[in-house]
């Protein structure tokens, strides 16, 4: 008889036999790792500075309390880049791992925001010692003359205002990863909820809600993105990465629920959820204990494809102009430097041209391997 850790390992045995799900999954951890640790690799503050008038630690201000824009998601992966460490260390010890969890998240409320313009490069020349990331530009700081070719000093270059392109490349996963993977799970909700309850229910019930999402689905996905983009810019919102996620969120769902209701009517012609219902379970239960376990596996393999188009909805609309709003860096905002002369600044376009190659087909690949599961 098998173990459940010999049970377990079936299905990621199989997963990771299949070259094009293993190359998704490894371009996925390519992606998130330079993303979670990016104040590690790309920071303009050292981590250690010494001199005349002592040391200090100028990085852990920057690590709480982030100025590179959009501080609410730099925050998100700050914290979860110092809570992986703890999870690995911790994972067999729970409660010491919730009280670390809790603990770990009193110095991003309590440390203040705080404009820092110093220019710790040049205070380092006089310094007796200081420990800088391996890219020692932060994102939104002006280092050089604008569009730079490549070069030793900036490995991709610089963008039209003369900021370090490495810098914004690796902050701008960021920006594409949390709107890929946060919007679809918005959307993830609420189809999931529309076609469960929509399928179980059937009847009038079945008929009306999905007449509603048949005529969302007349509306092209990306024009109605559009539309409420600009809706919320004549409004005065600021057209930040929390509301591109909201907006991209809200509008991907519509074919989830029709996925969700099939499979779900198809589930409950079977005889586990007669017997369930005459056994007296409610409804809610039924559906959420014992429906949604069952029809888990396509809406995982839906989950992978939605975040790689949500990835390229959102570098869209960046580089239309309605998305992530600059200075805060992003895929789509570097793409629409280089459009004035995109055979110049060819650097503006190859490179974050190819991370979301990479990032679309990693998640397309991931997808993949797990329908053939």
């Amino acid at each position: 008889m098998s173990s459940p850790q010999e049970t377990l390992s079936s299905p990621v045995r199989r997963f990771f036999s299949s070259p094009a799900a293993a190359a998704g999954a490894a371009g996925i951890a390519l992606l998130l790792i330079p993303a979670l640790y990016a104040p590690f690799l790309v920071n303009g503050r050292p981590f250690f500075l010494s001199g005349p008038e002592g040391w200090s630690l100028p990085f852990l201000r920057y690590l709480f309390a982030p100025d590179t824009g959009e501080r609410l998601v730099n925050q998100l992966f700050n914290y979860l880049a110092l809570l992986l460490p703890l999870v690995l260390l911790l994972r067999k010890r729970r409660r010491l791992l919730a009280a670390a969890a809790v603990l770990l998240l009193l110095p991003f409320f309590l440390v203040p925001p705080r404009v820092d313009k110093t220019d710790y490069r040049q205070a380092a020349d006089s310094a007796a010692r200081a420990v800088f990331a391996p890219i020692p530009y932060g994102p939104l700081e002006i280092v050089a003359e604008p569009c730079e070719p490549p070069s030793w000093k900036h490995i991709l270059g610089t963008d039209n205002v003369g900021r370090d392109a490495a810098a914004r490349l690796v902050y701008g996963a960021r920006a594409s990863l949390a709107v890929g993977i946060i919007s679809t799970l918005i959307a993830l909700a609420i189809g999931t909820f529309v076609g469960l309850t929509a399928g179980y229910f059937r009847g009038w019930f079945d008929l009306c809600v999905m007449r509603l999402v048949e005529i969302l689905l007349c509306f092209p996905t990306f024009l109605l993105l559009l539309i409420l983009m600009s809706i919320l810019g004549d409004h005065k919102f600021e057209q930040s990465m929390p509301v591109v996620i909201l907006v991209i969120g809200f509008t991907g769902w519509i074919g989830l629920a029709f996925l969700v209701r099939g499979e779900t009517l198809k589930q409950c012609g079977l005889p586990y959820i007669a017997s369930c219902e005459v056994a007296g379970i409610p409804a809610g239960r039924i559906m959420f204990f014992h429906l949604l376990p069952n029809i888990m596996g396509p809406i995982l393999i839906t989950f992978t494809f939605g975040v790689a188009g949500a990835i390229l909805a959102e570098s869209s609309l960046s580089f239309l102009g309605f998305g992530v709003q600059p200075p805060a860096p992003s895929w789509g905002g570097l793409l629409r430097q280089a459009f004035d002369n995109p055979l110049d600044n060819w650097h503006l376009t190859f490179f974050p041209g190819l991370a979301l190659f990479i990032a679309v087909l990693s998640f397309n690949f991931t997808g993949e391997g797990l329908r053939r599961l």
